[in-house]
């Protein structure tokens, strides 16, 4: 395992470019952390960003406390590998669909008919872009 204090490396961001589920825990006082799995992009500057719902709990939850983490593993049947990145989070309310869409690009087949509608739905709706600003990553190369 290794940590690089506050960045992601080149060799992070080309992992984080595949579309892979990262696991969100944000920062919740005395409960414990309840991951829960996400979409998400590393941004050109080091960041990770995800969109969701504004009235979220997770969102709840990051107005009153911004801390949260991001945990990406690659897939059974590679070689061991993951990801840990924690930081603050700012809270956007710009750019939650336009994500959306290059997400939803990644993640599902949008020919498929039933996709396309599940992203119409999901534009149809206010969503908030999360964007978490690492202060601490760590990793596993196996």
């Amino acid at each position: 395992m290794s940590t690089d204090a506050s960045s992601l490396t080149a060799q992070d961001l080309d992992f984080l470019r595949r579309p892979l589920h990262g696991f969100l825990s944000v920062a919740a006082g005395p409960l414990p952390p309840q991951p829960r799995p996400v979409w998400f992009e590393a941004t050109a500057e080091g960041a990770v960003q995800l969109f969701t719902a504004p009235d979220s709990l997770k969102v709840r939850r990051l107005r009153r406390d911004p801390r949260a983490s991001l945990v990406v593993a690659a897939p059974v049947g590679e070689r061991e590998r993951w990801l840990s990145v924690t930081g603050r989070t700012t809270v956007e309310p710009d750019g939650a669909h336009d994500l959306c869409v290059r997400l939803a690009a990644r993640y599902w087949d949008l020919d498929d008919p039933v996709r396309a509608d599940q992203l119409a739905a999901i534009l149809a709706a206010d969503q908030t872009r999360v964007v978490l600003h690492p202060e601490t990553v760590r990793r596993y190369v196996h």
